[in-house]
C-alpha cells in the first residue's frame, strides 16, 4: 500500500498534461484561485478518512480545502458537524472556525479535472498519493466512498478486486483492518433528485461513528 511518495503532490505536478494544462487556464481566467493539487484536511491521526472523487472548479480549486466552497460541501460538513466528526462553523471558506474531529478528507484526484470528469489515467496517476495518505494514517479504522468512482479508487489502491466490494449506497465492506462504508455522492444532483437525502446520508455517518466506537 505504500507508494513511496509524500502523499501531497507537488502544486506544479504534471503527472496529468490534460489537469495541468486546465489548471493553468484556470490560473489565467481566474488568478485569485488556489489552482494547484487540493491537499487532504483534516490530521494524519484521524481514524475515518472521507474519499472524494476530485476538486470542483469553483470550489475546492477555488478555496483550496476539499468541498469547500461547493454545493456537495454544504451537505458533507453540515453531517459531519451533526456527527461529532466536525467541529465550529462551516462558512464555505478555508479560514472559517470548521475543524475535523477524527475525520480527515482527500479526493481520489487532487486536480479538477474539466467537466469534473477526470480519465482512467489521470485517476492511476494520482492513486500514489492516495496510497500515501493511507499508508501515514496510523489510527485509520474506517473509510467512507463518496461515489462509485472513489469507491473503485479505494479499492484500487488497496489491492481489492473491484468484484468482491460492490459498491452500493449504505454498504459496509470489510478490507482487512479497515471498514469501507459507501455512500452516492452529495452532490447537486443527487440531492436535487433525492437520490441522496440528507437523513440517508447522515445514517451512513452514524454507521461509521458506531463502527469507530465499537473498536475503540
Amino acid at each position: 500500500m505504500s507508494s513511496g511518495l509524500n502523499s501531497e503532490p507537488a502544486p506544479t505536478c504534471a503527472l496529468c498534461p490534460r489537469l495541468a494544462e486546465f489548471r493553468a487556464a484556470n490560473e489565467a481566467a481566474f488568478p485569485d484561485f488556489f489552482n494547484a493539487p487540493v491537499p487532504s484536511f483534516g490530521k494524519a491521526s484521524a481514524r475515518l478518512l472521507i474519499v472524494g472523487l476530485a476538486p470542483g472548479l469553483k470550489g475546492a480549486n477555488r478555496t483550496g480545502r476539499p468541498f469547500t466552497g461547493d454545493y456537495a460541501g454544504d451537505l458533507l460538513y453540515e453531517t459531519l458537524l451533526d456527527t461529532g466528526f466536525a467541529k465550529g462553523t462551516y462558512d464555505k471558506r478555508p479560514d472559517d472556525s470548521l475543524t475535523l474531529a477524527g475525520c480527515r478528507i482527500a479526493n481520489a484526484v487532487r486536480c479538477v479535472p474539466p467537466q469534473n470528469k477526470p480519465t482512467p489515467q489521470e485517476a492511476a496517476n494520482c492513486r500514489p498519493f492516495l496510497a500515501a495518505t493511507f499508508a501515514e494514517m496510523k489510527n485509520l479504522s474506517a473509510v467512507l466512498a463518496l461515489g462509485r468512482i472513489a469507491h473503485e479508487a479505494v479499492l484500487r489502491t488497496l489491492d481489492v478486486p473491484l468484484k468482491s466490494a460492490p459498491f452500493a449506497h449504505a454498504a459496509k465492506h470489510r478490507l482487512g483492518n479497515i471498514a469501507l462504508f459507501d455512500s452516492y455522492h452529495c452532490s447537486r444532483y443527487n440531492t436535487q433528485t433525492r437520490r441522496l437525502t440528507p437523513e440517508m446520508f447522515a445514517d451512513v455517518l452514524m454507521s461509521i461513528r458506531e463502527h469507530i466506537d465499537s473498536a475503540s
